[in-house]
Formats: C-alpha cells, sequence, structure tokens
C-alpha cells in the first residue's frame, strides 16, 4: 500500500486546449451544435457558456455559437486550469532497457490523460522520470493495477503497436468476481461497443453492433460469494474483461459500472453517476508476453498481484 509520500495532492494544473478540424459531414452545423453532439457529456448550457466566455476559437480568432462550420475550419477549445483529484504517484520499473519500460501502474493511477485528469497520470510520472518521452504500447483503466509497456523507440513502437494489434502481444490478468461459475473454465465472446450513457453520452459495452471480442477465463480459487480468476484476453477492447466476465453473470467484485448483461447500471436519479474510471474493483495485469524488437527473443514480464488476487498456497 502507498505511503502518503507516495500520493499526489490535489493540485491546479495548466490546462489544455482541444482542436477538432472540421470534416465535411459537420459543413453548416453551428459551432454549439457540433460541440454539444461531439461531446454530450457537458449539456448545452455548459458548452454555451463556454463559448460566450470566449474559450472557444475558430482559426484563431473567437466565434459566436451560432456561428456555422466550415470544412477545414480549426476549431479550438481552451479548457482553463482546474483542480486534479489526488492520486497514487509511486510506480516500480520492473524492466528497461534501451527499446523499451515495462511499469507497474497502481490501482487508482490513470494510465493517459483524459476526463478530469492531465498531469496525475502514469503517463506524466514516467515522462518526469525519462526525457526521451516513452509512449505508452496499451493502457490499463484506472482501478487495474498491473503492467503497462512503454516504447522508448520507433523500432518498439512500431512492432509491438503491430503484435497488440495482431494478438502476438499477450496480456494475462488477475481478477475477483462474484458468483459461482458452473465451469473451471470458461469463454466469454460477446461483441463490444459504444451504448448510450446520460452522463457521458456514450461508454463501451456489450452490443450486437460491436467488435468481436473474445476472453478466456479459468477459476484459481472459489472463495464465498466469488472467485479468483486467471484471464487472458485476445483482443483489447476498452474494458474487456470487466464487460465480459458482468456478460457472463459474474461482474467484478465491487464494480462500480458494469452489471450482469455487460451493460452499464442505470445512472441515479439523484447524485454522482458511476464513470468507467471509478475505481473499487479488483483486476491487476500479471503478466505480459511478447517478441522483444531488439533481437527477437521470447519476453515475458511478471507483475505480483496484490495479496486480494493471490490464492491461499501463494500467500502461504
Amino acid at each position: 500500500m502507498a505511503s502518503s509520500t507516495d500520493r499526489s495532492t490535489g493540485h491546479l494544473n495548466q490546462g489544455w486546449t482541444y482542436t477538432d478540424r472540421i470534416q465535411r459531414g459537420a459543413e453548416g452545423v453551428s459551432v454549439l451544435e457540433f460541440y454539444t453532439e461531439r461531446y454530450p457529456h457537458s449539456s448545452p448550457q455548459i458548452w454555451l457558456q463556454r463559448i460566450e466566455a470566449g474559450l472557444v476559437s475558430i482559426d484563431g480568432r473567437q466565434t459566436r455559437s451560432d456561428e456555422e462550420l466550415q470544412t477545414g475550419q480549426l476549431l479550438t477549445y481552451h479548457r482553463p486550469p482546474w483542480h486534479e483529484d489526488e492520486v497514487p504517484t509511486h510506480f516500480q520499473i520492473l524492466h528497461e532497457d534501451e527499446h523499451l519500460i515495462a511499469v507497474a501502474k497502481p490501482s487508482g493511477l490513470p494510465t493517459i490523460p483524459g476526463g478530469e485528469f492531465l498531469e496525475n497520470t502514469l503517463l506524466f510520472l514516467v515522462r518526469q522520470r525519462y526525457p526521451d518521452r516513452p509512449a505508452p504500447i496499451h493502457r490499463l483503466g484506472r482501478g487495474t493495477s498491473g503492467i503497462v509497456i512503454f516504447a522508448r523507440s520507433q523500432i518498439a513502437r512500431r512492432q509491438l503497436s503491430a503484435d497488440l494489434r495482431t494478438g502476438k502481444l499477450r496480456k494475462t490478468y488477475r481478477a475477483l468476481a462474484t458468483g459461482a461459475p458452473a465451469e473451471n473454465r470458461f469463454t466469454v465472446e460477446a461483441p463490444i461497443g459504444q451504448v448510450p450513457y446520460p452522463p457521458l453520452g456514450r461508454v463501451h459495452a456489450v452490443s450486437p453492433d460491436g467488435k468481436p471480442s473474445r476472453t478466456e477465463c479459468r477459476i484459481l480459487e472459489r472463495r464465498p460469494n466469488a472467485v479468483l480468476l486467471e484471464v487472458d484476453i485476445h483482443t483489447g477492447r476498452a474494458h474487456q474483461i470487466r464487460i465480459h466476465l458482468a456478460a457472463a453473470g459474474h461482474p467484478l467484485v465491487g464494480d462500480p459500472l458494469y452489471r450482469i448483461g455487460g451493460l452499464p447500471t442505470d445512472p441515479p436519479p439523484i447524485g454522482r453517476a458511476p464513470l468507467p474510471g471509478d475505481c473499487g474493483y479488483h483486476l491487476h495485469a500479471q503478466r505480459v508476453r511478447f517478441v522483444h524488437p531488439a533481437d527477437s527473443k521470447a519476453t515475458t514480464i511478471i507483475c505480483l498481484p496484490p495479496r486480494i488476487l493471490q490464492t491461499t498456497c501463494e500467500l502461504g
């Protein structure tokens, strides 16, 4: 467990600039309509306030909410600095060479910027330590702990990214799921796509129009009302393990978002709705296997899971 010195304090970041190049399909759409439809996590009233405050520009000049867009224009939203929540900042280096770095990410730390996080991310922390600006080959959800591979060379970035797409880079997880599956081994192949979710507009979930997805699960230990699983994913969809285990009738213990069926829970009538980046579940990227881009040798990186994701025998 991280000590108090291993956590960032909530701090004011430097703000961020979001840009969109207008495509032919958005020709004639108003600025307000564009932002409301493309970024529905903020209400039309919020977007109107931002535009009227001068935070949105077209090709470097301020715009109006009712101005109609033209193909090729550069639409820019200048988000002012905002306070980011506290996160764990300690990470362990599992492997390092001139081509790549393997990092153990703690649960609670976002991998890359997104949502309310810009600087309190693993990417920001790794680049503070390594000035050659390593690039993450894959990402883990904020609540997921374990291995993240960063490329340090162009050859590593090209090869590992390609291997991730084709399944040659293999990832194995530990997960704590609810219920008692009848079989000790089972496979989930529900397609994953985006579905409506009012608090954000859309989220990833089981969808008949989604992309083919495959997850293989093996029970390591049965516990009261829960099972410890070893999970191999053959595709890399967002939140795949959380969605597939929920689709199989066994949502992760503590998952605030995904319910049985692999769909998001209904937002409460009052109070904050659960979001994909919320923590509370138990999921750990334990092993990554790949062919090293420098010498073509089979390489395996292992990261010890937290105690709750270890078997009784492993705990001794």
